[in-house]
């Protein structure tokens, strides 16, 4: 007969709670009470990081499928892991809350017995950000970052991060999601009879509602409008999009339509990687505080520029801006094109039968 499960056993407790090994309690030192706590936020982070990849997996996994059934249970599943990403992101932007309460001259008290290891080498948030789709090119500092000397990585961390940044991304599937949306093809549109984009006859209605729409001041709109949707125009102000003309069409057409039932889970998706860009952008800007709180301007421990590092990182490390741009194209609701009713009848319930 099996051995019945214990609540300890189950979690490996005697692991976990084993786990906790401050340097400076280390025969030799003189013990630092608040490194104790700086473990354990660490340790806590890490834990989180895990359950992040196992979500991303899922949605990967969704995501690589060549169709996605819109009746089947799978956009809806990828919606709810999204928004369990998102709120276990904000429960980690609250934990640098109990981090705060360790002071700097606590932190002092054992900082130099860290170097050279740094946050910096923490696999599992460079996993999550190559799997969202943060590409090396994008990085700030990208040759720093990629290192195997004294505060790098491993060589195992190293080649595990290589191989999943050379991996399909969610950015890149939910880009070819986004492509094969069926809303433009001519079956649905009567009066179409062109086949370049900016031809289509919502296209040219949507965008003369919008010109109509420009203050003076933002009339140069129009040219970033082109070149984001229909790839005309070379406007070296707008920043290269991640995202396909194709796809960012789709993405667009998603949000003004998002009331219809069939675009309603697929604009809480979108939604919800806009809200994990800026939870992860919010978690890099507690971090440079607090970084320049307990150290000002000093090195960090992996030999980064410290601060300076993390700011660099906050400015540059967003993965999905392309969408949370669209607001830039927006128009209201009273003024949006009326769709054929060739649409109609696949982007609404179905009708009750007589």
């Amino acid at each position: 007969m099996s051995e019945s499960l214990y609540y300890g056993s189950y979690l490996h407790l005697d692991k976990v709670l084993a786990a906790q090994h401050p340097v400076s309690f280390r025969p030799g030192n003189e013990p630092a009470h608040d490194e104790m706590l700086f473990i354990s936020i660490h340790q806590a982070y890490e834990i989180w990081f895990k359950q992040i990849l196992f979500e991303l997996d899922y949605c990967l996994n969704i995501f690589g499928k060549e169709a996605i059934n819109d009746n089947s249970e799978d956009l809806n599943l990828v919606r709810h892991r999204l928004k369990r990403i998102i709120k276990i992101l904000d429960l980690l932007n609250q934990q640098v809350h109990v981090l705060d309460t360790m002071t700097p001259l606590d932190f002092l008290e054992f900082r130099n017995l860290l170097t050279p290891s740094s946050g910096f080498q923490s696999m599992q948030f460079r996993l999550i950000e190559a799997k969202l789709g943060l590409q090396l090119e994008q990085r700030h500092q990208a040759d720093y970052y990629k290192r195997t000397n004294e505060g790098g990585f491993t060589e195992k961390d190293y080649n595990h991060i290589s191989s999943t940044e050379s991996s399909p991304n969610l950015l890149q599937r939910v880009n070819n999601w986004l492509e094969r949306m069926p809303f433009f093809d001519t079956a649905f549109w009567p009066n179409c009879t062109n086949s370049e984009p900016e031809n289509h006859p919502f296209w040219m209605a949507y965008k003369e509602v919008y010109v109509n729409g420009l203050t003076d001041r933002e009339k140069n709109k129009l040219q970033d409008f082109d070149q984001l949707f229909f790839e005309k125009g070379n406007n070296t102000n707008i920043t290269q999009p991640l995202f396909s003309s194709a796809a960012m069409r789709s993405a667009l057409f998603i949000m003004l339509y998002r009331d219809f039932p069939v675009f309603q889970t697929s604009y809480q998706i979108l939604d919800a990687l806009i809200e994990i860009d800026h939870l992860l952008s919010t978690w890099r800007h507690k971090h440079l505080v607090m970084v320049r709180r307990m150290i000002g301007m000093r090195v960090g421990t992996g030999n980064t520029s410290g601060a300076g590092y993390l700011e660099g990182a906050l400015q540059k490390h967003f993965v999905y801006r392309d969408l949370s741009g669209l607001s830039t194209f927006l128009i209201e609701r009273k003024k949006l094109p009326h769709l054929p009713e060739t649409l109609l009848a696949h982007v609404g319930f179905a009708p009750l039968k007589k």
